[in-house]
């Protein structure tokens, strides 16, 4: 009895082609189902840093900083002086 090999069904794309354990492995994310709960967690998680880069870009500059390039290609926060100083 030697079993017939599985039609593909459509919308399976690579994960009815044959590959073996190390390339399954390798490119997990190829052959995973989307998890919706998942997805929507790291969409969350991505937004909430991008939030926390944004408010502490804007709160150096509301103390007074702006961000300069030295010599080295460097970039640090520089506090504003004025030109009375």
């Amino acid at each position: 009895m030697s079993e017939k090999p599985k039609e593909p069904a459509p919308g399976d794309g690579i994960r009815s082609m044959r590959s073996t354990n190390v390339f399954r492995a390798i490119n997990f994310e190829l052959y995973a189902k989307p998890n919706v709960v998942v997805m929507g967690i790291g969409v969350v998680c991505l937004g909430i840093t991008f939030g926390y880069i944004a408010y502490m870009r804007s709160k150096y500059e509301g103390l007074g900083y702006y961000t300069a390039v030295q010599e080295d290609g460097k970039e640090v926060f520089v506090k504003r002086k004025s030109k009375w100083e």
